[in-house]
Formats: C-alpha cells, structure tokens, sequence
C-alpha cells in the first residue's frame, strides 16, 4: 500500500474537494469515471459533493460514456480515472471524442509530486510522461502541482473543452496533491469563458455573394452544424438559395431528412459524388471533407468550395477553398443576414441582382430541372442503384429497427454493418439523435455511449446496436445498465465474428483470416446480470424491439443475421 494512502481519520479538506468543488462552481452536475488507488482522493471526495456519480466497468467505456453524454447535452463531461493503466485506457474513447468534438473533461490521477520528472523511481502505475501519452490526441493538456493550482486548472481546461471545437481535454493531479490538506475556501466564485469564434465580415461578405451569383449551390452539412446547433440557421440558408443539402455521417439529423432540398447521407455513392462535384458553387459547413464526407478521397470539386470550420487544422485541409475559421452557428446565422439582405436588393426590390427570384433564373424547366426536382432525381438513382444488388434483407432490418424506435428516441451505433447502413439510409427523424464511432472507427462504441444518453435524458428510451464483436467490448457494462436501472435496450446482431471484415477481406483476398469469433449465449449472459433479453428473428425484429423499448430499465434484444454491404462505389472512380 503507497505511504500516501488515507487512514480513516477526521476528514479536513484535500485537493480531491477542490477538484469536486471546482466541477461542481462550473456547472457539472454528472461524472463519470472509474476509481483506482492514486485517485482515492478525489472519489472520497464525491461522497461529499452533491455531484452524481456513475461508475462503468472499463475506463474506456466511461469515456465513450460522457462521450455521448457531452454530446447530448452540448456540455461537458466530467471523467474521472486513476494513473497508468486507468488513464491509458482512456486513450480510444478520447480519439473518438477528439474526432466528434464531444467535450469529455479528462481528470487523472498522477504518480506523487517525488516521482514526476522522468525518472524511474518504481511507483505503482508510474509512467516516463505520463501527459505525452495525450498530447496527440486530446485538445489540450494541463497539471495542477499544488492545491491553489487544482480550480484555475480545472476551469482552463473546461474551458478549452468548450471552446469552439469541442473536444476532450486531459488534467491530471498528483496522489499526494489530491490528499494533501487544502488552505483555501471553498470553491465557489469560478467560472470558464469559452471562447466565441465568430466569422470575419468580408470573408461573410464574399461566401454570400459567391452564393447569391451561383447557379447551382449546394450544401454539405457535417457535424459541426450539429454540435453547434445551427440546424435553423442551415435550413434558413438552404430555403433563401433553395440550395439542395447532403449531411455527412457526423451531420445526420442536421437537415429534415424528408425535406425537398435534402440529398439525405449517401455520401458512400457515386451518384452523390457527382451532384456534389458539380455545384458551382458547394457551401461545405462544419465537416473537413474528410475520407468519408469525400466518398474516400475520390470527390472533385468542378466548382468553387466555400468551407465554414471551426478546427483550424481541417480549413482547407483536402480541398482549395474560400475558408471561414468560424462557430457553425454565428457564420450561418451571418449568412442567413447578409443573403437576406441582398435577395431584399438596397430598396426591398426583390427582383434585385442576387435576388431570391435572378438567383433561380435559369434553374427553370426552360432551362435546368429545378433543385427539387434534381434532388429527387439523385434519391432515385440512388433507390435503383441498391435496389438491384437484392439486400432486401439489410433493408428489412433497418427499416425495422427505424419503425421501432420512438420519433423521439436516440440512438447509438458501433462500428458494425448494420450501423453503415445507418449511416447512409437512417432517418434519425430529430436532430441530435445518432450517435456513433465514425469518427475514430473503433469498437465497443454503441452500448456505453447509449448508457450515456440515457444518464443525461433518463426520460426517453435509448437503442445501442452493436455487432456480436463490438458487443464483446463492453459486455461487463449491463452490470452498469442493472446497477443504474437505465433505459437502454441493446440490440445485438450475432453473425458469428467480425462480419464487415470478414467482407472486406473476403472482396480483397478471397479469404477471410481472424475474423470468426467464439462467443456466448448473449440472452443467458444478459440474464446472468438480471437483465431481461430474447433472442428474435428478422420477421419478429419490429415487435420484439419495440416492446423492449417500451419496457422500463435495461434490454437485450439478439438478432442472428449475416448482413452484407452495398456494394463500394469509390473503387470505380
């Protein structure tokens, strides 16, 4: 046992209060985490605090956790771990917050004050730099080495979380500064300025007229709309240009996915490809057209690009573009202002040069099929296209799942076939109502993340999807499900391994090597932990999901399939 453990004594306030203190003068009210010996101090001290507490059984599972809790709420997400191990193992889920801007407020416990510097002085948990391990994932990284130290750190790095891009952020705090007595008041006057990025007028300026003049602009809405809630400011814009609109997969829900300017999310189609190549002018808001918003690198701008991002890093980073380094929201909102304005023209002429009307001159039946007519047209050729490569099964299943999850519902995806479906085909039918690890691609994503969702908003079912493989991440996590009596119904498709890469290398190698997988009965397993579970087929997949869902606490519901992809088309560019 380290020498700095606590022995039970009368308690006098420690550096663990300050940090509890802290969160808790800054708005939390909600940390997830997983205790270990260096962080003792800080766990104690929740017992003292009126902040809830909600422990999983695997650290990364915690971060995926407040993962989608932060997401959820547009807030942040207190995670609290230990040293070495325990910090660590963190590492997944905070690429995935990273690459979802989700912003997850890392605390970790470090080594005592004596064994920081890189030497090797054999401490339980002990790391060379233990902060290097997260300096090229997280936002930012901060230490607190004395207890005055612990709130000014706290809120910097909360801060810096909420700040235009969200994103985690790592702090750790020494052992011993965690349980050293603290000097100081009670932590109540703190606060965090998250810092606005609003857009650069000229450059607003010039993207409204680069818009006004097109004759075929087009929208790419991705994440960043969602984060940053912009959803009316984009459906304002796209209703002024009467500009079609595709999301990415991170953007789901951003745009009503019946609208008649909505190209929806088939961003893996060539056919997409194309309509978004030949915008003359293409608004790409709040998405780095990265290798899945660009159909795998194979999209070619035929047009200007006009690209609205808050990550600095992503402005222009694939293609040449008129970069606004802006909030999605406040640059949107400028643009919805300054359209106004000109399709008003200097005296309220509507006819004005840039007008509504002169901007559609042209996009007329004498002349090019209306906006809505070519979205109509793309969706069909999309609906022919899948339509015949017979997956009249991957079709059925995801419309079952669609029809059994209440309008109101959130859903969370892993990293599974269904969930690339999902990502193409879903109406989320709400903003803010799809979450998955497409960010950083890996597994065990879809059940602690729904646990999350379900943390923040206790009031509404939530669905997790995840492969028998993905699923075997976080099994250990209905023990948190049953503990917590949370509403999760977790939909397990079991085909027996690792199935989207059993088809990737099938298609490339004409053989399949690690991908089949042993693994439990999962309606027994889910029972074991006092969790109600059924095992259902494709046929009975509707009523049996939506009965699930509408019971009170945890599910399993274990659906055997082999699912298969539509077919890649980026291959053929």
């Amino acid at each position: 046992m380290s020498s700095t453990t606590p022995t039970p004594t009368q308690h006098r306030r420690n550096g663990g209060d300050l940090v509890v203190e802290s969160l808790a003068a800054l708005g939390a009210d909600t940390v997830f985490g997983l205790p270990g010996q260096h962080a003792l101090g800080v766990f104690d001290a929740l017992r003292r605090s009126a902040l809830r507490y909600v422990g999983l059984r695997v650290e990364n599972n915690a971060g995926f956790a407040a993962d989608a809790y932060a997401r959820t709420t547009h807030g942040v997400a207190p995670l609290l771990v230990s040293t070495g191990p325990g910090a660590l193992m963190t590492l997944a889920a905070l690429q995935e917050a990273a690459a979802g801007s989700a912003a997850v407020l890392a605390i970790g416990s470090q080594v005592p004050l004596a064994g920081i510097g890189g030497g090797r002085h054999g401490y339980l948990h002990e790391l060379t730099d233990q902060s290097a391990s997260f300096r090229g994932v997280v936002k930012s990284v901060h230490t607190a080495r004395t207890a005055s130290q612990i709130p000014s750190a706290v809120a910097a790095a909360w801060e810096s979380a909420l700040s235009a891009p969200h994103g985690p952020v790592w702090l750790e705090i020494p052992q011993d500064v965690l349980l050293a007595e603290a000097d100081v008041p009670p932590v109540t006057g703190l606060e965090a300025r998250p810092r606005e990025l609003l857009p650069r007028p000229e450059l607003i300026a010039a993207a409204a007229d680069r818009l006004t003049q097109a004759r075929r602009p087009v929208i790419l809405a991705g994440g960043g709309v969602v984060r940053a809630g912009a959803e009316a400011e984009l459906l304002a814009l796209a209703e002024q240009l009467r500009a079609p609109v595709a999301t990415t997969f991170g953007g789901k829900g951003a745009f009503p996915w019946e609208h008649p300017l909505s190209l929806r999310s088939w961003m893996e189609d060539r056919y997409t490809t194309a309509f978004l190549e030949d915008a003359d002018t293409l608004l790409v808001v709040g998405s780095g057209l990265g290798e899945l918003s660009s159909n795998y690198h194979t999209f070619r701008p035929l047009g200007r690009v006009v690209q609205i991002e808050a990550d600095l890093g992503k402005l222009e980073s694939n293609h040449a573009a008129l970069g606004i380094h802006a909030d999605a929201r406040a640059a949107l909102a400028a643009l919805v202002k300054e359209v106004g304005e000109r399709e008003a023209g200097p005296d309220g002429d509507e006819d004005a040069p840039g007008s509504k009307a002169a901007g559609a001159a042209g996009r007329g039946p004498g002349d090019a099929p209306s906006p809505e007519a070519a979205v109509s047209d793309l969706l069909a050729r999309v609906r022919d296209r899948i339509a015949g490569q017979h997956l009249d099964l991957e079709q059925q299943v995801l419309a079952s799942v669609r029809d059994a999850l209440p309008d109101g519902a959130v859903s969370c995806w892993d990293m599974t076939i269904l969930a690339y479906w999902a990502w193409s085909a879903f109406d989320p039918r709400r903003t803010n109502a799809l979450h998955s690890a497409q960010g950083a691609g890996g597994l065990g994503y879809g059940f602690p993340a729904a646990l999350g969702v379900a943390v923040a908003d206790p009031e509404r079912p939530v669905l997790a999807v995840s492969g028998d493989g993905g699923a075997m991440y976080s099994i250990a996590e209905l023990a948190t499900a049953r503990q917590y009596d949370l509403p999760v119904t977790w939909l397990i498709v079991d085909d027996g391994g690792y199935g989207i890469l059993r088809e990737y290398m099938t298609d490339a190698f004409g053989a399949a090597t690690a991908t089949e997988l042993t693994r439990p009965d999962f309606v027994a397993l889910a029972e074991s932990f006092g969790v109600p579970a059924l095992r259902t087929t494709p046929e009975r997949l509707r009523t049996d999901l939506a009965a699930a869902l509408a019971a009170p606490g945890p599910s399993v519901v274990v659906l055997p399939a082999h699912l298969r992809m539509f077919a890649p088309t980026h291959l053929d560019s």
